[in-house]
């Protein structure tokens, strides 16, 4: 057992940034814990082709760690590259335990520490990150007769690079992001492929170019890549207006440019209509891509609605909800992930063995999307409503651990053992949440979307814009929170009286 000032779980960037700041604070004793046998988090396990991210590369970059990029949407190797540039700079794979899975976690009241139990057995530290990522679990449908199929098939999350598609009978079963980048990717090299949407995005062009070598010698010169990252984030920051304050905005801009999109590039009138959504654009995530339709609209590829979905998986392939068999080679999952109700994969237990799991039994939540009264010392990296739809996720991180540094400081400097927000602090901070989300096209677009927990609660978007949220995780709050020196008495229990009065 080792024991350390703090532990981060997900060598992702959020463990990357986590790391990073606590450097900053002159903490040196950390570990990070990764399950998988290799460091880096989602660029370095999602390697299915056409992988790229959808936010601009300058932007989505750790901000103390530009990079020249080769073009504005980077590619999975390139952020792969970027993701072990920053790792290796800043010496993480010596302070990292790889192939360890975190299996449990428990608060240990009498050493007021956090013990984490893995399969390469238990670590203990004061703090604990948890930096696993909502985008770290992949979901796949358990769809009738799964098991039984005898071709290939894995989840995006889980590409098999050892087999040959080329050529194949392809199932892609998903409409999504990940869908939207695989798809057009293998489609031109299979012999036909078969796409199960349940329910249509909207997609609108995707602004892509190649740097050239002067622009990247640019790129290089800090001052002119904090302008360029200023830029973007102000030519995005706009697009809440739209999907907060005003869904016309959003109809007479985005959804007529994305409808003229479908028209312009899609020649069959069926194809148009099956994938035109009826809800409001920006209710699910906005796909950007200018080699979907085209991939789409083949005569090899076939789409499948929801009139049309899967009733069964059999030996040979798909049968259809209209009763059609479709024997296929490989199925493709890109069904997504956990993201919501799944946040933390691994039962996690604070003080008076209080379980995340009965506290989140209702819908996710948590003070800022990162800590919970009940767990002290604990932060959740891209918590409940931490998510954001229209710039980068990695600034929203930053800002996150702006926050976790005040608090790990106010302990450290006044030799406390503990914080924890307060109870009245969380449920203060969840009612304004859930009440300005009222306001947002996530809630009244008319859609059902990964944003939501099952309890109809949208869980994984701030409503609101990035830098209001920045300005709320910079500011402290020493009233919101309570510190401790020694181990918490156990409340004492009130025992009513005989005949029903409180003694």
């Amino acid at each position: 057992m080792s024991t350390h000032t703090v532990l981060i779980i997900g060598s992702g960037f959020g463990g990357q940034c986590a790391a990073m700041k606590l450097k900053t604070l002159g903490i040196d004793d950390y570990l990070i814990l990764e399950r998988r046998d290799f460091m880096g988090g989602t660029w370095c396990q999602n390697t299915y082709p056409g992988a790229a991210v959808d936010v601009q590369s300058p932007l989505y970059s750790i901000e103390a760690e530009p990079y020249q990029w080769s073009q504005m949407f980077a590619e999975q190797a390139e952020l792969q590259a970027y993701t072990n540039h920053v790792i290796d700079k800043n010496g993480l794979r010596e302070k990292t335990r790889t192939a360890t899975n975190v299996e449990r976690v428990h608060w240990d009241e009498s050493r007021q520490q956090w013990v984490v139990s893995t399969n390469n057995g238990e670590f203990r530290a004061q703090f604990l990150i948890n930096a696993s990522g909502p985008l770290s679990t992949p979901f796949t449908p358990d769809f009738n007769g799964r098991e039984r199929f005898q071709g290939a098939a894995f989840h995006t999350n889980n590409w098999d690079w050892d087999y040959d598609y080329k050529g194949k009978r392809v199932a892609v079963i998903g409409s999504g992001a990940s869908a939207a980048q695989v798809i057009p990717a293998m489609a031109n090299d299979v012999a036909e492929m078969h796409v199960f949407q349940r329910t249509p995005h909207w997609v609108l062009p995707r602004p892509d170019r190649r740097f050239s070598r002067f622009q990247r010698y640019l790129l290089g010169v800090k001052p002119l890549y904090k302008l360029l990252r200023s830029l973007i984030y102000w030519s995005l920051e706009y697009r809440v207006i739209g999907f907060k304050y005003s869904k016309t905005m959003l109809k007479l801009v985005a959804q007529r440019k994305a409808e003229n999109f479908i028209k312009k590039t899609i020649g069959d009138p069926a194809l148009q209509k099956a994938l035109t959504p009826d809800y409001t654009i920006g209710c699910k995530r906005i796909i950007l891509s200018s080699t979907l339709y085209p991939a789409l609209d083949q005569p090899h590829v076939s789409v499948h609605t929801k009139d049309d979905g899967i009733a069964e998986i059999n030996e040979t392939g798909i049968r259809t909800t209209q009763g059609k068999q479709l024997d296929v080679d490989l199925i493709v999952y890109a069904t997504g992930y956990c993201a919501t109700d799944g946040v933390i994969s691994y039962p996690v237990e604070g003080r008076d063995g209080r379980s995340l799991a009965d506290q989140w039994e209702a819908y996710p939540r948590a003070y800022l999307g990162t800590s919970l009264p009940g767990f002290p010392n604990l932060f959740i990296m891209t918590g409940p409503n931490t998510g954001i739809g229209h710039t980068s996720a990695i600034f929203i991180i930053e800002a996150q651990l702006n926050y976790v540094a005040k608090a790990i400081k106010q302990v450290l400097k006044g030799r406390h053992q503990t914080v924890e927000v307060t109870e009245e602090a969380e449920v203060e901070y969840t009612e304004m949440i859930h009440r300005e989300m009222e306001k947002t096209v996530w809630k009244s677009g008319g859609c059902n979307s990964w944003y939501q927990s099952k309890s109809g609660h949208v869980i994984a978007m701030f409503p609101g814009f990035s830098f209001t949220y920045r300005r709320m995780a910079n500011a402290f709050k020493r009233r919101h929170h309570r510190f401790s020196d020694a181990p918490a008495p156990k409340a004492a229990l009130v025992t009513p009286a005989a005949g029903g009065a409180e003694s």
